[in-house]
C-alpha cells in the first residue's frame, strides 16, 4: 500500500495561517481568523475550494519545497520543460513602532532561475465555506473581490488579463503578488515585498536565536518551536490545536473534527514546550485568554474555547467533498459541551511558573491568584464527578485515571503557590486535594496485571496512562512503574514504536491509527527510566513520520507510516520536543546529529 504524507507547508504570522502544497497552491487559508470560513480551500473541496495557484504551463515538472533556514519563509522551486523558477511564500512579521506588525497579507514572490519558464497564476477566493463567489473588479495594479466579509485583494505587477483569463505568461523577471485582506496594500509593491521579506527573515533568525535548546536533533526542534509560534493566536494568546478541520483520523473513520480552537490541554502542553525554550511572552498572552474566560454561573471551564471567546463552537455538517472523499465536514466541535475536569489542574500547572521562576517574578498575580483559587476549587468540587475524558469520548461519562492525574498535579501546583504566597486556606485544601486524588489515581490500579488502567472500574488501558510516569507520579526507577510499562507496551506498542492511544471500542467503533503524541510519551518515559538508547531509537523513527519539510499530523497508520489526522498537529511537535529535551538531559554530553 502506497504511503500517504501531506505535500503541504505552513506559513502564517500569529494572525492567520496558510497551508502551501508541493505544487505552490494555497490549499488552505482562513481568514480573516484561523476558526474563519476558508478563503481557499481546495484541501477539502476541488469545486468550492476555490483555488490560489503559482504552477508551470504544463503538468510535466517536478518540485522541491523547503524553508528557508530558520524561518517560517517557504520556498516551492519548479524544475519544467522550459527552465526553472522559484515561488516564495510568506506572511510578514516583524517589529514596527514598538509593536509586532502582522498584517492580513500573504506575500508571492515569482523568481525565474533558468530558462524562459511559462508561468500560470490562477485566484478565485470564495467566502462562506464555497457558498460566496465573489465579484472580480479591476484597478489599474490590482484585482478587488467583492462580497465578502472585508475588501480581498491582490496587488500584482503582473499582467492582470493573465491573471483573469488563467493565461500563462513567459516569466522574464521576478513577479510579486500581495493578496490583502481589509486594509490594502497603499505602497510601492516590489521594494514594500523586498523589505517585508528581509525584515521577516531577521525576526524569525533572531526568534530562533532566542530559543534555548540543546544539541539533540536541534533541526527538528527548531522546526517543531517555529511551527508551534504560528499556531498562536497572538491577538487573544489563545493557541489552536491544529490549523484545519475535518481531515480523518484513518481513511473511512468519520473522526472528521475541527481542530482550529483553544484547548485548555493542547495549550498546557505547547506552554511548557515553549516555556523550556525560554519564549515566556506566549505564556504571558496564554495566561491573559485565560483571565479572559468567561466562567459559566456554575464555576466550569468548557475543555476548549474559540479563539476570540465570542462564540460557542457548534459542531455543523457542511455540503463539501471532503479531504480525499472522506465525509463528513464538520465545523465548530461539540467537545466545547463536553465536561473534562482535567482542565483545572492544566490550568494551574501552567500558571505555576508565575510564582516559581525568577525570570517572571515581576509579573503581577493578583488576578492570577483568583484563577489559581478558583480551579482548585473545582478540583475539590469535581474529584467524585465522572467526565468525558482526554479522549473526549461522546458517549462514556467515567472517572478517569489521567484527570485525577493532573487533579493531583494541579493540587500540587497550587500547594508550592499557597507556600509562596503565604496563603493558609490555599495551603490546607492543596494538601488535601493531593491525598483525595492521590487515592482515587490508586482506585485505578489493577493489582493483579501490575497496571494504572484507564478509569475506576475498568479492564481499559490507553496511553495517557504513561503521563503517570512522564509526570512524576510513579517513580521512573521503581518496579510498579517498569511493570506498569510493560503491561502498556505489551498491548498499546507497535513493532516499529508508534503507539495506539487505546484499543478498545469507542463511540465510533475501535480506533485503527496510532496517536503520534503517545509515541512521543512513550520515549519520553523510555528516557526518564533510563533506556536512554531505547529512547533514542525510537525517537528518529518517529521523526521519519514528518513530511518532506519535517511537519507532524496528529495520526499514524502502523502499518504504512501514512499521515492521517489534523495538520500540521500541535499535540505532535509539542510531544516530539518534550521528549528531545529529557533524552537531551540524560545525556552525559550533547549529542550532535
Amino acid at each position: 500500500m502506497q504511503q500517504h504524507k501531506y505535500n503541504y507547508g505552513v506559513i502564517g504570522n500569529c494572525a492567520f495561517l496558510a497551508l502551501v502544497s508541493k505544487d505552490a497552491n494555497i490549499g488552505w487559508m482562513c481568514l480573516p481568523r484561523f476558526d474563519s470560513s476558508f478563503v481557499f480551500g481546495t484541501l477539502l473541496d476541488d469545486e468550492k475550494g476555490g483555488r490560489f495557484s503559482i504552477q508551470p504551463e504544463w503538468d510535466s515538472y517536478t518540485s522541491e519545497q523547503s524553508y528557508l533556514f530558520n524561518t517560517n519563509i517557504l520556498e516551492t522551486t519548479f524544475d519544467c520543460d522550459d527552465g526553472k523558477f522559484r515561488v516564495v511564500d510568506f506572511a510578514p512579521r516583524f517589529e514596527n513602532l514598538e509593536r509586532i506588525y502582522k498584517p492580513l497579507m500573504l506575500i508571492r514572490k515569482i523568481v525565474p532561475i533558468e530558462g524562459r519558464p511559462r508561468v500560470r497564476v490562477i485566484c478565485n477566493p470564495v467566502g462562506d465555506y464555497g457558498k460566496i463567489q465573489p465579484k472580480k473588479v479591476f484597478g489599474s495594479s490590482h484585482i478587488r473581490y467583492e462580497g465578502l466579509e472585508s475588501p480581498l485583494r491582490i496587488t500584482t505587477n503582473i499582467a492582470l488579463n493573465f491573471i483573469d483569463s488563467e493565461q500563462a505568461f513567459v516569466l522574464n523577471e521576478p513577479k510579486y503578488i500581495i493578496l490583502t485582506w481589509g486594509v490594502p496594500l497603499e505602497a510601492a509593491l516590489k521594494s514594500s515585498s523586498e523589505i517585508y521579506l528581509r525584515k521577516t527573515t531577521a525576526y524569525w533568525r533572531r526568534w530562533v536565536k532566542n530559543t534555548a535548546i540543546e544539541h539533540f536533533h536541534q533541526k527538528a526542534i527548531i522546526r517543531s518551536a517555529l511551527t508551534l509560534k504560528l499556531h498562536q493566536y497572538q491577538d487573544t494568546g489563545a493557541i489552536i490545536a491544529a490549523a484545519t478541520t475535518s481531515l480523518p483520523e484513518f481513511p473511512g473513520s468519520t473522526r472528521n473534527w475541527d481542530y482550529r480552537f483553544c484547548w485548555m490541554r493542547d495549550a498546557h502542553y505547547t506552554l511548557k514546550a515553549l516555556s523550556d525554550m525560554g519564549h515566556f511572552g506566549i505564556l504571558q498572552d496564554y495566561a491573559n485568554f485565560v483571565e479572559n474566560i468567561a466562567i459559566n454561573e456554575d464555576g466550569r471551564m468548557h475543555p476548549l474555547h474559540p479563539i476570540a471567546l465570542d462564540r460557542e463552537p457548534k459542531e455543523r455538517i457542511l455540503p463539501l467533498k471532503g479531504y480525499k472523499g472522506e465525509r463528513p465536514v464538520r465545523i465548530g466541535n461539540q467537545a466545547y459541551e463536553h465536561t473534562q475536569n482535567d482542565v483545572y489542574g492544566q490550568v494551574l500547572v501552567t500558571l505555576l511558573p508565575f510564582f516559581t521562576d525568577q525570570r517572571l517574578k515581576h509579573t503581577s498575580y493578583n488576578t492570577i491568584l483568583d484563577l489559581v483559587r478558583h480551579s482548585l476549587k473545582m478540583i475539590e468540587e469535581t474529584m467524585d464527578e465522572p467526565d468525558n475524558g482526554l479522549w473526549e469520548f461522546r458517549g462514556i461519562h467515567q472517572l478517569h485515571s489521567y484527570t485525577f492525574l493532573f487533579h493531583w498535579a494541579g493540587s500540587n501546583a497550587a500547594l508550592k503557590i499557597a507556600k509562596i504566597t503565604g496563603d493558609e486556606k490555599m495551603k490546607a485544601l492543596a494538601s488535601s486535594m493531593v491525598k483525595r486524588s492521590s487515592e482515587m489515581i490508586e482506585k485505578c490500579y489493577d493489582e493483579e496485571r501490575g497496571v494504572y488502567t484507564q478509569a475506576v472500574d475498568s479492564k481499559n488501558l490507553d496511553a495517557s496512562l504513561l503521563q503517570l510516569i512522564n509526570m512524576g507520579y510513579l517513580d521512573p526507577t521503581s518496579e510498579k512503574a517498569k511493570r506498569h510499562l510493560k503491561v502498556l507496551e505489551d498491548e498499546l506498542l507497535t513493532e516499529n514504536g508508534l503507539f495506539y492511544r487505546y484499543k478498545h471500542i469507542d463511540d465510533f467503533g475501535k480506533p485503527e491509527s496510532t496517536f503520534l503524541i503517545c509515541s512521543f510519551w512513550y520515549v519520553e518515559a523510555l528516557a526518564r527510566m533510563n533506556r536512554v538508547e531505547d529512547a533514542i531509537h525510537i525517537f528518529e523513527n518517529l521523526l521519519k513520520h514528518g513530511n518532506h519539510l519535517g511537519l507532524l499530523s496528529e495520526d499514524v497508520d502502523a502499518e504504512t507510516g501514512s499521515q492521517w489526522g489534523n495538520f500540521p498537529q500541535m499535540y505532535s511537535h509539542v510531544g516530539l520536543i518534550n521528549a528531545a529535551f529529557t533524552i537531551s538531559r540524560k545525556l552525559d554530553k550533547p549529542i550532535f546529529l
